[in-house]
């Protein structure tokens, strides 16, 4: 028993590591050399004690309960806390420390010790377990809101390179962040910046190019390993590059950034909630002037006439209509199988020639919108039908601005524009609507997130009166569907049909969307006009 305890006792002291000062502007030199060991601090606190070999006072003290630890590497650690006699939790850290070891091994066990200490788990005193009801780590905002197991299929989906080799050959979105971050040096040459969810690194090797001053990647998958090994592969950009291990809503920095650089969009925008850790990366580590890459997001919609989609996802049903498949009747199934097939939004790319009217959109402005406001989002729906045929359902894209100090870009989703990783998405209802031109098309597009990481789609569209006396009349017909964005139907290589040659002249209005929210003022949009495609070979892209 003493023999073990002594051991445990051991693990708390480490006699010869290396320092090095992270921040940009540290308090006090430390020593290249020094020992490390933990110590109780106070009733409930415990501290990491660095001392010189030469002298017997200690260095630096640094709290546990105000400090955290990241891997750097096989055998050194980033230590990250406020400086000794900080006593409010939420003031900014303003030590970075990165700790070196002799061994892989031993900085496993200053890992493990740290976690320990700092949660409550062992006491530094005796080695031994604490008794229930002792302090366990707290759960993150992340944590609260999003199911284990949907984080867990997440963060592995994400930490595997073919998924981002995906991303990282979609060359429209990487393309455009590439120009968006090298045409705007002036913002990036000399500032700190911060990746969100920086995946292989790519963004943080851009901004290092750009002249950034430090670029902490903050990424919570194995794909931070990844991103070290990228960055170590380019040590020219890589010496201005910390890839911290963690989600953003619980590790910590040593100082504020200028610039906020990420990809967190998902399908219709939204999908996979990251907007919501973009904004509270935001309101942790972006300094009072600082920038935001991409800067707002709009969502695109207007209606939709596809005969061939809608043939096509109805007759996926007909299988439940046999009445002696191997003796059974399977027709009870087959009005809830029908649901099921248009509880699917559709995600493909298709010919902007197939909207019924020109396009509405909604915007989310980064700098500004409060988290909470990303939990359920509502969107007016209003357009005038521009030919008379059947509408299908909703139609959707999105796109960014990257609002920068020498150029404003846009990366846009748009049917018609160069096809992206995204595609387009739409909602397609089971009873479609028959409008005439000029006719009123009202409803609601509401999404509400849920804990899977997505958002419930929640859709009524409606056809009022037309023509002479119709702001007397009311509504004629009304159509409603629920969908789970999480789970789309990809019809990716599916032909697309064009309109009638008689509708192409009037669909050639179909080219300037109406704001349905805030407009940011100035600068070139490429995202406001559709292009019509010439042919289907987008889907092949």
């Amino acid at each position: 028993m003493e023999a073990s305890l002594g051991q445990k006792q051991r693990q708390l002291e480490f006699p010869s590591v290396t320092l090095s000062h992270v921040s940009s502007s540290p308090s006090a030199p430390l020593p290249l050399a020094a020992s490390a060991s933990f110590a109780a601090a106070q009733p409930g606190g415990h501290c990491l004690r660095f001392q010189d070999p030469s002298s017997t006072d200690p260095v630096l003290d640094l709290d546990l309960r105000i400090s955290q630890i990241f891997r750097l590497g096989s055998a050194e650690l980033l230590c990250v806390s406020q400086e000794s006699g900080a006593t409010d939790a939420d003031e900014p850290f303003s030590s970075a420390i990165k700790i070196g070891f002799r061994t892989e091994d031993e900085s496993k066990s200053f890992l493990s010790a740290f976690e320990q200490l700092k949660h409550g788990v062992v006491s530094p005193r005796s080695g031994g377990a604490l008794e229930n009801g002792s302090l366990i780590a707290a759960k993150s905002k992340f944590d609260h809101k999003i199911e284990a197991t949907s984080a867990k299929m997440y963060f592995h989906y994400y930490g595997q390179l073919l998924h981002q080799q995906n991303m990282l050959q979609d060359y429209v979105r990487t393309g455009t962040y590439y120009a968006a971050v090298i045409e705007n040096r002036v913002d990036f040459n000399g500032r700190v910046v911060v990746d969100v969810g920086a995946g292989s690194g790519i963004l943080s090797l851009f901004a290092a190019q750009a002249g950034a001053k430090h670029v902490y990647a903050v990424e919570a998958s194995e794909m931070a390993e990844y991103a070290r090994k990228l960055v170590s592969g380019n040590p020219l950009l890589g010496q201005r590059i910390t890839v911290v291990k963690g989600k953003v809503e619980e590790v910590e920095l040593p100082e504020k950034a200028d610039i906020l650089i990420s990809e967190p969009m998902g399908t219709l925008l939204v999908n996979e909630r990251m907007l919501e850790s973009y904004v509270i990366a935001r309101d942790r580590f972006l300094g009072p002037s600082g920038k935001m890459f991409p800067s707002l997001g709009r969502i695109h919609m207007a209606p939709f006439s596809d005969e061939y989609l809608y043939v096509e996802i109805a007759n996926k049903a007909l299988f439940w209509q046999q009445q002696n498949y191997y003796g059974v009747d399977l027709t009870p199934l087959h009005g809830s199988a029908f649901q099921g097939y248009f509880s699917q939004p559709v995600v493909d790319a298709f010919d902007p020639r197939l909207l019924v009217s020109p396009p509405i959109f909604h915007t989310l402005d980064f700098t500004c919108i409060k988290e909470e406001d990303l939990y359920e989002i509502d969107i007016p729906l209003n357009f005038i039908a521009s030919v008379g045929t059947r509408v299908n359902g909703l139609a959707c894209w999105f796109d960014v601005l990257f609002n920068g100090s020498s150029v404003q870009r846009w990366l846009t989703t748009a049917p018609g524009a160069p096809t992206t990783h995204w595609y387009q998405l739409r909602c397609v209802l089971a009873q479609p609507l028959y409008v005439m031109a000029g006719q009123e098309i009202t409803g609601q597009l509401r999404l509400v997130a849920h804990s899977a990481q997505s958002y419930t789609i929640y859709l009524t569209m409606s056809a009022k009166m037309w023509g002479a006396g119709a702001n007397q009349g009311g509504i004629l017909q009304t159509s409603s569907c629920k969908l789970e964005l999480k789970e789309p139907y990809y019809r990716l290589s599916q032909p697309q049909p064009y309109v009638l040659p008689q509708d192409q002249q009037a669909q050639q209005q179909l080219i300037q969307p109406q704001e349905v929210s805030p407009q940011i003022q100035g600068g070139t949009d490429p995202g406001m006009t559709i292009q019509s495609s010439q042919n289907s070979e987008v889907l092949d892209q």
